[in-house]
Parts: C-alpha cells; sequence; structure tokens
C-alpha cells in the first residue's frame, strides 16, 4: 500500500546536504525518485571521513549500531538486525526480462511492467519522514578500459556506510561520471518503513514484503522492504552479478561469482588463479591461503566477484571490482583463516549479528575453540557460561550463522599488488569446485576449454545441516553461479563455450575441478584441507608449466602416482590412492544425474554439452540420455 502524502515535494524543496551532481541524466532520474518516494532530506554521499563519522553518530543516536572497543577493534561498528532479515530472499529475487524465456528455468521470472504495477505503489511515500542518500558508485577501478558506474538511492545509512567499504564510492565517482557524461546503472532500494505522523522508528526498519528485482533489459535494480547486505547493497550481487552478467553476455565478457589469487613459486614465478565454489566450499579461505609447502606464497586480489575479459594478447583478464570483504563471520579464525582476521583486527569494519563481549569486541562461533564466559548475542540477548541466552534455548547460536564482517580490502596483509591494476591480470588458471563426499577427485584438469565448461556447468555441492536442515542432498551450481546469472542457463553456458573460442587453446587459461571434501566409509575426511590446499595449487601450476605428468581419464587428468607433493603431509597411502582417483560405480551413477540436470535446460543446452555427456555414457557404460 502507498503512503498517503498531503502535500507531495520535489527535490529542490528538500533539505540538502552534500553537492548535488550536474549529471543531467542522474539528476532527472533523482527527480522521478523524489517525486515517489518523498524523502524530508536529501544526502548527496561524498565517501569522506566526515560523512563516516556524521552517518555512524546518526545510527548510534537511532540503537542501530554499537560502537566497538577502539582498542581492539579501532572505527568499527556492530549492527543487530531485525530477526526476520537476516539473508538474502532468493525466493523474492526477480529477473523481470521483456521475455520470459530468457530468464530460464534458474531464476524467478515477472513481466516488466506487472513488477512495477506492484513496486510502485510500495515505493510511494516509502522514504517519508527519512533522509534519501545518493550514492555513486564504481564497480571496478576508475581507470579500467570501461568502469562501470551505479548510482544507489537508498533511506538507510546502513547500506551508505556499508557501500563506502564494498566500493569506490563519492564525489571521485562523481566527478568521473559528470565528466564522461557516463551511463550508470539507476538502483532504488527502501526499507519499506516510511515515518508517518504515528509511526515511532525501530533500530532495525524493514518491511514484510520484500522484492529484489532486476529488470535487466534495462539495467535497473529496485529492492525494497530489506537491509540485510545481500538485498540491499546493490553494487554487489545484483549490479556486480546479476546485472553484469547481462551486461558481459551482450558485450563478450564474463562477470563471474569468484575469487582471485596469485601463487608464487619458490623461484618467484607467478601465477594467476580464478576460482568459483557454491557456498560452505572455502572460497574465502583459498583466496587467503597461508600454504603449508615451503617457500610457495599466495597473494589475495578478491573472495567473491572477478569480472573476466579478454586482453590484447589473447589472455583472459581478471579483475575485481569490489574494495572489501563481505565474509561469513562463523567458522572463521586464525586456525582456518588467519589472514582474514588479520584482516578484521585492522578496524574500519562493520559488523553484523555477530555477539558482543564484554570488552566491546566480537566474537562468534569457531573464533575460539571456548565461548566466551558472557557475551551479548545477536538478539541483545545476555549469556552467561557456555549454555545459550538467560530464558532461551541450549542449542542456539550467539551469532547467527550468516552474520557478517564488511571490512576494507586495503587492510588484507597479503594484498597483491596486481590489485591495483586497472586493467586486471592475465588468468593462467580457472578453478570449479564442490563440497562432495565421493564420486569427485581432489583435482582434475579438463581436457579442453570446451570440457572444462563442461566441468562449470555440472558444478554441484552436497547441502549441510546448517544450510537447509537436510544433509548430503546434491545441488546443482553452475560455475557457482546458480543464484546470480541474469539470463538463461543455457545461454550462459553457451556464452561461456563462445568464449572459448575468441582465443587460442595456449592462450586461454588451464580448466581444473577440485573436492576437498572426500570421506570415507567411516565419514572421516580423507584430506586435511585449509593450508594443505596449496598442494593443490602447486600442481595446478606445474600442469600450467607442463612440469608434472598426470593421468587421462574419462572425467580428465588426474595426478600421476607421485605427482602431488604430500612431503611432509601426515596422509596414509590408502588415503592419498582414495581422495585422487575415482570409481566407475560412482560415475555410472553420477552420469545419469548430469542427464536429468541438463533436461532442465530445455531445447537451448548447448550441443557442445551433449556431446560431453555423451562421451562420459560411452566411457561409463551409460544408455544415452534423451536430449
Amino acid at each position: 500500500m502507498s503512503t498517503a502524502i498531503d502535500v507531495r515535494r520535489t527535490r529542490v524543496d528538500l533539505p540538502t546536504t552534500g553537492t548535488p551532481p550536474t549529471h543531467p541524466r542522474l539528476l532527472a532520474w533523482l527527480d522521478e525518485v523524489v517525486d515517489l518516494c518523498q524523502p524530508d532530506a536529501v544526502h548527496y554521499c561524498d565517501g569522506s571521513e566526515d560523512e563516516w563519522a556524521a552517518l555512524v553518530a546518526e545510527l548510534e543516536t537511532k540503537g542501530t549500531i554499537i560502537r566497538l572497543n577502539a582498542d581492539l577493534k579501532p572505527n568499527s561498528i556492530l549492527a543487530r538486525t531485525d530477526p526476520d532479515d537476516v539473508a538474502r530472499v532468493e525466493d523474492q529475487t526477480f529477473i523481470c526480462s521483456k521475455d520470459e524465456r530468457n530468464a530460464g528455468p534458474t531464476n524467478n521470472w515477472m513481466d516488466p511492467d506487472q513488477m512495477r504495477r506492484i513496486m510502485t505503489p510500495l515505493f510511494d511515500g516509502a522514504m517519508a519522514g527519512r533522509t534519501m542518500y545518493v550514492i555513486p558508485f564504481c564497480m571496478g577501478h576508475l581507470d579500467a578500459p570501461d568502469p562501470k558506474f551505479g548510482v544507489e538511492v537508498t533511506d538507510s545509512a546502513y547500506v551508505a556506510l556499508s557501500m563506502k567499504i564494498l566500493t569506490r564510492m563519492g564525489a571521485e565517482v562523481m566527478a568521473r561520471m559528470e565528466e564522461h557524461d557516463a551511463d550508470f546503472v539507476p538502483a532504488l532500494h527502501s526499507v519499506g518503513m516510511p515515518l508517518t505522523d504515528s509511526m515511532t522508528d525501530v533500530p532495525w526498519p524493514c518491511n514484510e514484503t520484500k522484492y529484489i528485482v532486476h529488470f535487466t533489459d534495462d539495467r535497473v535494480i529496485w529492492s525494497y522492504g530489506s537491509g540485510y547486505g545481500g538485498n540491499s547493497l546493490l553494487g554487489k550481487k545484483c549490479y556486480a552479478l546479476r546485472i553484469a552478467s547481462v551486461m558481459a553476455r551482450d558485450e563478450g565478457w564474463l562477470a563471474e561469482h569468484m575469487l582471485i589469487l596469485k601463487l608464487i613459486s619458490p623461484e618467484g614465478r607467478e601465477y594467476h588463479i580464478a576460482a568459483a565454489f557454491p557456498s560452505a566450499c572455502g572460497k574465502t579461505n583459498l583466496a587467503m591461503l597461508e600454504p603449508t609447502i615451503p617457500g610457495w606464497r599466495v597473494e589475495t586480489l578478491g573472495d567473491d566477484i572477478a569480472w573476466l575479459r579478454f586482453g590484447a594478447d589473447g589472455r583472459l583478464y581478471a579483475t575485481n571490482p569490489e574494495t572489501g570483504f563481505f565474509g561469513v563471520a562463523p567458522g572463521t579464525s586464525y586456525a582456518t583463516n588467519p589472514n582474514a582476521m588479520r584482516t578484521i583486527e585492522g578496524g574500519n569494519s562493520i559488523f553484523t549479528n555477530v555477539a558482543l563481549t564484554p570488552d566491546g569486541d566480537v566474537w562468534w562461533e569457531g573464533m575460539t575453540a571456548e565461548k566466551p564466559e558472557q557475551v551479548v548475542d545477536w538478539k541483545g540477548r545476555q549469556w552467561r557460561g557456555v549454555g545459550g541466552p538467560v530464558g532461551g534455548r541450549p542449542d542456539e547460536k550467539a551469532a547467527h550463522p550468516n552474520s557478517r564482517f564488511c571490512t576494507p580490502i586495503e587492510q588484507c596483509p597479503i594484498l597483491s599488488d596486481d590489485y591495483h591494476r586497472p586493467e586486471g591480470v592475465p588468468l593462467d588458471a580457472i578453478i570449479f569446485g564442490g563440497r562432495r563426499e565421493n564420486t569427485i577427485p581432489l583435482v582434475t584438469q579438463s581436457r579442453d576449454w570446451q570440457h572444462g565448461v563442461f566441468m562449470g556447468a555440472t558444478c554441484s555441492s552436497e547441502t549441510t545441516a546448517a544450510a537447509s536442515g537436510a544433509v548430503g542432498v546434491l545441488r546443482r551450481d553452475p560455475m557457482a553461479m546458480l543464484p546470480f546469472i541474469g539470463y538463461h542457463v543455457a545461454d550462459y553456458v553457451q556464452h561461456w563455450i563462445n568464449m572459448g573460442r575468441r582465443s587460442s587453446a595456449s592462450a586461454l587459461p588451464k580448466i581444473f575441478y577440485v573436492n576437498w571434501f572426500r570421506r570415507d566409509a567411516d565419514g572421516r575426511f580423507m584430506w586435511p584441507g585449509f593450508g594443505e590446499n596449496s598442494r593443490v595449487l602447486k600442481w595446478v601450476a606445474e600442469r600450467v608449466d607442463g612440469k608434472v605428468d598426470a593421468v587421462e581419464t574419462p572425467i580428465g587428468y588426474v595426478p600421476a602416482p607421485g605427482g602431488l607433493d604430500v612431503d611432509g603431509l601426515d596422509i596414509s597411502d590408502e588415503d592419498l590412492a582414495g581422495v585422487v582417483g575415482y570409481t566407475e560405480t560412482e560415475w555410472r551413477d553420477e552420469v545419469p544425474r548430469i542427464g536429468r540436470w541438463f533436461d532442465t535446460f530445455g531445447w537451448r543446452l548447448p550441443r557442445e554439452m551433449v556431446d560431453e555427456l555423451r562421451a562420459l555414457e560411452t566411457a561409463f557404460g551409460r544408455a544415452p540420455s534423451r536430449m
């Protein structure tokens, strides 16, 4: 329902702070937004430290945030959300392409005109009683050959603060947009809780009705009802993946859910690697890896999103369009990811839905071996002893399972200097991976680009109890992009195939598939993971250079005996053989599962993927799938 507004005000009528833009198309859009949303004031964000301090003070007064101990977490804050606003809302996330067929089977679709008829009344007066923040931002380097601009308009100061960490934003971006009269993605966000005369504000405003909408043909984003990061920080998944994937399809590049790292050998040889994993598969841990093998080093370029473009030399270059980490807190520790912890220790961070210790620091499950004697949990309840909250259940968590840290990437102690290269870094390898307790070996190299695309298109993971309540349910997640592909999944796979035709095989990155999560018959992990995964990265690097042999199998190249460096590793010959190898029985079961997955693509399934599946069916004696 729209909010009754007795006298509608225009942008020029409103109190204003900051410097208004001169960009004509932006001003025209802002006039439309003010006319629709009817805020009480407008603030034009400049990204300054003074602005940060003012917004923090405002949120502290409202009770939205708590300042942390400046000696332990300098210039950092803790926010607690409404208990019903804690994660991305995939069921209310829509791709509104003009043609339903272009959304495909993996997206929720609605006709754009119908969606506008639903959402326009929701936005009507939605910002009454609130300040409208105008956030100009750039995804990627400002000096990139083709910088991608956006402007988010929001009634959430929390969003404005978070965007300062995660994107290049503010006065410098606005000046560049005005200089070039640049195109931009308009991104409209409201928490959906207008403050009329009869309403009292709450620390975390939101609305039961939520929509996260992408008008992909027009490159427009609308988000309503949620203040949670994945739904409200519109430069991240909404722009940098869903909208950008459509841009990339049309412009001949790739927008991917990938980390980027630099691996450095003892001799100083550098390898740039991008890797795509579904959730709960260790993407951030790999991005900030501390290798256990002597002389090898890893440097970080990004942990979540990579944009891939061809350079003039025919190589595929990767850039990280973000400037910060938006990481899941639980499970992050000095044991699992010491570099993430060191990054966080630098402060300048926003923590959301973690626990608060008596000395004004943060805590979450998995950070330390022992739980603190006293904490205040993510719902603001006092915990005493090692049990649950006072008056609550003993099995509750002090930090929400999806609690987050939002931290500047510049604080990462192993940040690569290459992060600052506007053109990005040339990729030597692309790695796909998933969480499988059987079937999939520790590491496999594709035969060629097409086979590598097949590996990515069939990427799969078993759910964990924390994720869904049902353990071991297999979920296909093509290129780890299932929730983020902005168009038909079959066309997306075809675009990957087409990208490989634009350069020579020698210039393209080699493609690999990894699985850190193989278990034995007793349910025990057979591979130690974490820092030991550097041994797999070493094998990848040596395969790129042609320095180590591999065994060709129907599923790709696997390490030859003795090919994987396990010196100093406490692993039995039986476990090593089990984790590196595969069994025909398991793959005879896997092949029809892949066929059923490809059935969902419909007639658009690329012929090349059918050919790859047919080769597997022949190798493992399975009847051909109906396609």
